[in-house]
């Protein structure tokens, strides 16, 4: 037997690398241990990523050493098939038996003590959840970053539309490193000319055809991902939507107001908090939201800086929530459920539930030109008296309307002024304020529509409109007529849309003005729907249909946007 090597981390740290575990089926996984100054046993940390096991996801975390230098073991491990480990990746899928048999393994170490704790984010955080679900004994919290329960509806998909941006540029990514592992030479050299422009990527048609995905040889993931346009089984057997009750520990969440998967995050600490194993496990799910996108987290998000308190160590919270869990130092007892950070306002604030204190309606009214910020669109307190005419506007898939954050779907707050001179989007206004109103939640939409096409999206923007004419991008939301009427829709009948725009925290100040902003796309966020019915990943531009887009307000049909406002 190999005596390990030990290497001297400063502090008392010691790090051993490339250990080897190895699982039910023969499958060997590898991992860089960590060890604390102090004499065991201790707790141990564990982290399960796909991306190279010394990064460690320190792109938004304290390396595992300043984790070590406060009492504990810290693992990192590659998942099987990335990095050092064997076997075949292939994403979610063996994350839950493996999961669970590393964390028997660790309990098994002379090292540890048997108290183990998961942490991470994005892919990192799936890797808890779904070792969390086979319930192994001796995982007693989680701490899941920017991640989803529901792959389907929190990462991928949001009401039926690819989220196509982060779906492509991270399938590209993910499979440079398979092409690499398999010696695919040929498909290894188009994953990187796509790379290097990656933002153009996007603009390829048919999407699915993209020739760095067809290279004979490659995984089938991200082709599959663009298969399965619906909820189901394929989804339900790589994530937690349908185990939810057999997690059973307690969850701290973070999530970031711009991250991709924000959707995914809140819902998931909500799922959580009812339908979690044991009321226990429920009454200790933990939910900290910021100001941030995906990486990194800090206080420079778009185009705003959100000011020091965007700073928050959220490192230093991370020890304190494993301290409180795995060391009974009780010194997260005192935290609130809800932790989150009012944009614009700048500051942070604690709640018990995600559920608004009282609703903001504000109808939408014109005189049936509310086309740009040019137009007659207003946001009003009162529904309408009469029979206004409806707004119309033309959805082209070949000029689409682009994302919040332009062309290449830039995270953050963006300036929309831009964006709204288009007569391809409806805008609508509400009057100044004369108070603040502090908006907590997820805004509702309720439309009344109609469009020429057999298949149409409809998105909404809510925008922070400054006095000097600044529109800041707060949230958006998106459906797709087949994903929410599914054959009961019918070009040029009138449909009534219901649809929730992303959560936020939020607040307009005085002499601010509320902006809603009504279109058919939001490119290359989301893909862009066919009009014909061929699917998007299909679709090339000799498959696209313009559609007439009919808006109604009248007292009839009164659409409107209920914005869930914070308790004071």
């Amino acid at each position: 037997m190999t005596t390990p090597s030990f290497i001297d981390c400063g502090s008392g740290v010691r790090l051993e690398r490339a250990v080897t575990c190895r699982m039910p089926d023969g499958v060997s996984l590898v991992s860089d241990h960590y060890y604390p100054a102090q004499s065991g046993p201790n707790p141990t940390l564990l982290m399960r990523q796909p991306y190279g096991r010394d990064i460690a996801s320190t792109v938004v975390y304290a390396h595992p050493v300043w984790f070590a230098r406060h009492g504990y073991n810290v693992v990192i491990q590659d998942v099987r098939g990335r990095g050092d480990s064997e076997g075949e990746f292939y994403p979610f899928r063996n994350e839950r038996s493996d999961g669970a048999a590393t964390i028997r393994w660790l309990r098994t170490r002379p090292e540890s003590n048997g108290r183990i704790g998961m942490y991470g984010f994005s892919y990192q955080g799936m890797t808890q959840f779904l070792a969390a679900a086979e319930q192994p004994e001796g995982l007693v919290a989680i701490a899941p970053g920017m991640s989803a329960c529901d792959l389907y509806a929190g990462w991928f998909y949001h009401n039926g539309a690819l989220r196509l941006t982060s779906s492509l540029g991270w399938g590209l990514q993910m499979l440079k490193a398979d092409a690499r592992r398999l010696g695919l030479r040929e498909a290894s050299d188009k994953l990187e000319t796509a790379w290097a422009d990656l933002r153009s990527q996007t603009n390829f048609l048919p999407f699915a055809s993209h020739p760095a995905l067809q290279s004979p040889g490659l995984p089938t993931y991200v082709l599959d991902w663009f298969a399965h346009d619906r909820p189901g089984e394929y989804w339900e057997s790589l994530d937690v939507s349908a185990s939810l009750e057999k997690i059973n520990v307690p969850a701290l969440h973070i999530s970031g107001w711009f991250d991709t998967y924000l959707n995914g995050t809140i819902d998931g600490f909500i799922a959580l908090r009812e339908k979690a194993a044991t009321p226990f496990a429920r009454d200790h799910q933990y939910l900290l939201a910021g100001p941030w996108v995906h990486i990194p987290w800090g206080d420079q998000i778009g185009e705003i800086n959100f000011g020091p308190e965007a700073l928050i160590d959220t490192d230093a919270i991370l020890l304190r929530w494993f301290n409180h869990w795995l060391k009974d130092s009780g010194e997260f007892s005192s935290e609130p459920r809800i932790r989150h950070f009012a944009l614009f306002e700048n500051r942070w604030h604690e709640a018990d539930e995600t559920t608004s204190a009282a609703d903001h309606i504000l109808y939408l009214r014109s005189s049936g030109r509310a086309n740009s910020r040019k137009g007659d669109g207003l946001l009003a307190a009162d529904p309408p008296e009469d029979d206004e005419p409806c707004d119309i506007f033309i959805y082209d898939p070949e000029v689409p309307v682009a994302a919040p954050g332009g062309p290449f779907a830039l995270s953050g707050s963006h300036n929309q002024s831009f964006i709204e001179m288009g007569n391809n989007l409806l805008v609508y206004t509400s009057e100044f304020l004369t108070e603040p109103l502090f908006v907590f939640g997820a805004p509702q939409l309720t439309l009344y529509c109609a469009a020429s096409a057999k298949t149409t999206d409809f998105t909404a923007k809510l925008v922070r409109l400054r006095a000097d004419g600044r529109a800041d991008f707060i949230c958006i939301g998106i459906a797709r007529s087949s994903f929410l009427f599914a054959d009961a829709f019918q070009p040029d009948s009138v449909h009534c849309w219901r649809f929730d725009l992303e959560p936020t925290s939020c607040c307009f100040g005085v002499g601010d003005r509320i902006r809603l902003e009504i279109a058919s796309s939001a490119f290359p966020l989301y893909d862009r729907n066919s009009g014909s019915g061929v699917p998007s990943p299909l679709a090339t531009s000799w498959d696209w249909k313009r559609s007439t887009q009919s808006i109604y307000h009248d007292t009839a049909r009164p659409s409107a946007l209920r914005l869930p406002l914070r308790g004071l």
